[in-house]
């Protein structure tokens, strides 16, 4: 009897070039989070020493190992499944993290301490503790990934895609209108319609080529760029240190409520890389969450011991690199130029050179594919709770870049703004989740996240500005009475399909 045929095992490229756009996209949406974090910390007046010399290279660290090992994860999928369209995951730093350990971590470490050094070295101890937490968190991923409805999760993602990045980046893009119109109008030709590029450049390098030589031609980027960047140009190696370990001993004996801010922020990495996990999944791509949030705590715990102060988690331009076709290419080369780039200070300058509404418009396009993916992967009766868990992050994108002054600033708008924006991504889930449940006329599953929400309410991870218990009473008391509401319905459900079958509850 003759043997069972095989199908031959299918070649899956280091390379090919749809990488190209997809490392163009991950690469520059990283260089603009370093380079925010670069301005940001030399305002707050942390020496160059520190912000080039520590903390660029600890989270290159981390976005290496982390782009190195999603590129192997996926090398390892496609063997399992024999496809060469496999996607490997985007890692970096999340934009909304990147500003909580600024404003939430560095800076208050700064002003209670006084002394630059001492600040860098109780961050880099409370990054690796964030990164200590999820590693543990990862343990019940996968738990809490099957009880989540998919289009709550998607709808929280494409929240911050819609706010974060699409919305900022479409700012940035019009802040040069000549420009950064026209390469937008050369990412929608070739990467929403697929038309070619002259020469079969891929579509974000020839936006990159043509926006930059335009800016330059037509006087809007000045010669002065060249010359600032120049200025950091120089050596940084990788090398690790025990600042982490220092700092955990300031941590635990005069700045604990630092820590306060670390639980909510880690959950909240953990459940974004578990959302763009969801994510990859619907498109085709499925990865296990909890080695996923393994991966980014361990990541995170190695940028630290080289320096780094921010958490790095599965990004949210994976599914942006799936529509472009990219496989795992992308993920080797950003690891690779981004640990030479910090290196020699190269990022600095090209941020310099390029300017910002050249590159805004490629992350728009990773923006517009997220929210569709969150419409597309689920059922239309689904919708409106993709909708509904998409706006939280309205009032949390006005609470970051107004920083501390958001209360104030947005008083006259709505009192609500504020709360809403606190633990937005919890908010999102929750009330995404609730939606879904009875959307499917499942009043009891609506009623346990209504609860969970209190839970999470009472003890300040929603609604709150810090972790306390009883730490915002009247959204803990809001959402007790949806859960009433709900068992109300469930009740009423219950009556109606007794009465259906003949037995009426007395």
């Amino acid at each position: 009897m003759a043997a069972p045929s095989r199908h031959p095992q299918v070649h899956y490229p280091w390379y090919k070039k749809e990488d190209t756009d997809a490392f163009f996209a991950l690469f520059q949406n990283n260089i603009a989070n370093f380079v925010i974090i670069a301005i940001t910390m030399l305002g707050m007046e942390f020496p160059a020493s520190i912000v080039f010399g520590q903390v660029l290279p600890g989270a290159a660290v981390a976005v290496m190992v982390g782009n190195f090992y999603y590129a192997w994860s996926a090398a390892r999928l496609a063997r399992k499944e024999n496809r060469a369209d496999v996607t490997a995951l985007s890692y970096g730093i999340s934009t909304p993290v990147m500003f909580v350990f600024l404003f939430g971590v560095l800076l208050p470490a700064k002003q209670l301490t006084g002394d630059a050094e001492l600040a860098w070295k109780v961050a880099v101890a409370a990054c690796f503790i964030s990164g200590a937490i999820e590693a543990v968190i990862s343990l019940i991923g996968r738990w809490v990934q099957y009880h989540l409805p998919r289009a709550a999760m998607l709808g929280a993602v494409a929240g911050v895609a819609l706010t974060f990045i699409a919305g900022e980046m479409l700012f940035k893009t019009l802040e040069m209108p000549v420009i950064g119109l026209l390469v937008l109008a050369i990412i929608i030709v070739g990467l929403v319609a697929r038309v070619a590029m002259p020469f079969r450049l891929p579509t974000s390098l020839f936006a990159i080529v043509v926006g930059t030589a335009m800016a330059y031609l037509i006087g809007d980027a000045g010669g002065e760029r060249f010359s600032d960047a120049f200025t950091h140009l120089g050596f940084y190696p990788l090398l690790p240190n025990l600042a982490w370990l220092e700092g955990l001993g300031l941590l635990f004996t005069g700045m604990l409520a630092v820590l306060t801010v670390v639980l909510p922020i880690t959950l909240y990495n953990a459940i974004e890389t578990m959302n763009n996990v969801e994510a990859m999944e619907a498109a085709g791509d499925k990865y296990d969450v909890r080695e996923c949030q393994a991966v980014d705590g361990v990541g995170t715990m190695l940028g630290a011991l080289f320096g780094g102060v921010f958490p790095t988690t599965v990004y949210i331009a994976t599914v942006g690199a799936k529509w472009m076709g990219a496989g795992r290419g992308y993920s080797l080369l950003n690891g690779a130029v981004y640990a030479a780039a910090t290196m020699f200070g190269l990022i600095a300058a090209l941020a310099a050179v390029i300017p910002v509404s050249v590159v805004a418009p490629i992350l728009v396009f990773v923006g517009m594919s997220m929210i569709a993916t969150a419409f597309q992967s689920n059922d239309t009766r689904y919708y409106p709770a993709v909708a509904l868990a998409m706006l939280p992050y309205f009032a949390n994108y006005v609470m970051t870049r107004f920083n501390r002054a958001a209360e104030e600033t947005v008083s006259g708008i709505s009192a609500g703004v504020v709360p809403l924006g606190q633990g937005a991504m919890f908010t999102a889930i929750f009330i995404g989740a609730m939606t879904v449940a009875v959307i499917d006329h499942q009043f009891r599953r609506a009623a346990a996240f209504a609860a969970v929400a209190a839970g999470f309410a009472f003890v300040g991870l929603m609604h709150a500005p810090e972790l306390a218990l009883n730490a915002a009473w009247d959204y803990t008391l809001g959402y007790l009475v949806m859960g009433a509401l709900f068992l109300y319905f469930a009740w009423q459900e219950g009556r109606r399909a007794a009465t259906a079958l003949g037995n009426p509850p007395r």
